[in-house]
């Protein structure tokens, strides 16, 4: 029987995968890669909508 203070420890939980995913995407080491593809989704999104009939010339 064990000591009475002593409590077992209970099992580690496994690390979140969208927590680390989220850690992954803010880190400043990745900033720079994700500042591109975010930028190159928005130019995208624009061209693809109606929009982009701004750049045609008059």
């Amino acid at each position: 029987m064990p000591p009475k203070g002593i409590k077992p420890r209970a099992p580690t939980a496994e690390p979140n995968y969208a927590r680390s995913v989220v850690q992954g995407l803010t880190s400043p080491d990745n900033r720079s890669v994700v500042t591109a593809i975010g930028l190159f989704a928005v130019g995208v999104a624009f061209l693809h909508s109606s929009w982009s009939e701004i750049l045609l010339p008059a």
